[in-house]
């Protein structure tokens, strides 16, 4: 007998939000309007139906099978059955903003069954509100999203804070606003940098650090080689070697549990002496690495001296 063949990869896109933030609009627009599944056999599975609704008997005649679920029906049996019946090549999960991710990421999902984008949609109008009310199921949201859509936009949506809030709980999101009218404008704008990064070293001051931490994320090649020195809190994980730790600071955000400790990698010979949140002046290189946990490369600091020091007069990072 020759060899088995491989399992075929099935690509699964997960559209997340709560109730009336975009996700069916989006959903419509990429499946009918932009041909994304190109008469490919689709698996569409909705979660919660919203005002905006599905032409399913459309959606068939262009191969795209629509099913909706309870959240008791989000098993590996009944996922497997659906499989059998549709047999996608792809499939599309409008998933229900008020269901815990684990409800579906902790199942057996039919072989070959692969997310490989999480879109997160947000109304900007309400995302204060939902912030302060339910922080931690917006929190799952936002911090697995591989694209953050806030749609809704007007000239009072605090564009600059919300992103850099994002990109302390999540650094690998790319961040959009769209609109009132749909248009959208990826958030890429150049941030404007207190520290001067043609001087011979980067001195940050303690106010600086938020700033540094979230332009050195979007462009770490910026930094490659740049030498910098800064006060930040040592911070020491159990999996990372011993010459291994993180300077960084606690930083107030408006979609984490209010407060996120944010730094990067640090190599030091004598990290082993340090203790965990302790007060130190980092000196060092800018490298850069790749991080499995964020599906790229980012900013690694190789130091060349790490002295004690005392702490910050404002303990927090504020991103606002």
């Amino acid at each position: 007998m020759g060899p088995k063949n491989p399992i075929e990869e099935i690509p699964v896109y997960m559209f997340m939000g709560f109730l009336e933030s975009g996700k069916t609009t989006f959903a419509n627009e990429t499946l009918i309007e932009r041909g994304f599944t190109e008469g490919e056999p689709t698996l569409l599975l909705v979660c919660e139906e919203g005002i905006e609704e599905y032409d399913v008997e459309y959606l068939k005649s262009q191969n795209i099978f629509t099913e909706f679920i309870e959240e008791n029906q989000l098993t590996t049996e009944y996922l497997l059955d659906l499989q059998d019946k549709y047999k996608p090549t792809r499939v599309m999960i409008e998933y229900n903003g008020t269901w815990k991710m684990d409800k579906l990421f902790s199942i057996r999902v039919p072989k070959g069954w692969t997310v490989v984008q999480v879109i997160t949609f947000v109304d900007a109008t309400t995302f204060d509100v939902y912030v302060a009310n339910m922080k931690a199921m917006m929190m799952e949201q936002l911090s697995t999203a591989d694209m953050i859509i806030f749609n809704r936009c007007d000239e009072n949506t605090k564009k600059a804070e919300y992103r850099r809030s994002i990109k302390a709980v999540n650094r690998r999101a790319q961040v959009i606003f769209e609109n009132k009218d749909g248009l959208a404008e990826i958030d890429d704008e150049e941030l404007e940098l207190p520290y001067d990064l043609e001087q011979p070293i980067i001195t940050l001051e303690d106010d600086d650090y938020g700033i540094f931490y979230i332009d050195a994320c979007d462009n770490p090649d910026k930094y490659l080689g740049k030498k910098i020195t800064f006060r930040a809190m040592v911070h020491k994980p159990k999996e990372y070697a011993i010459n291994e730790f993180v300077p960084g600071r606690f930083a107030m955000t408006c979609c984490a549990d209010d407060i996120a400790f944010i730094g990067f990698k640090c190599y030091f010979d004598a990290a082993k002496h340090l203790s965990d949140r302790q007060w130190v002046m980092v000196t060092g290189v800018i490298e850069k690495e790749y991080y499995p946990e964020f599906e790229g490369e980012g900013p690694v600091i190789r130091a060349t001296r790490v002295e004690p020091a005392k702490p910050a007069k404002e303990e927090l990072v504020y991103f606002n």
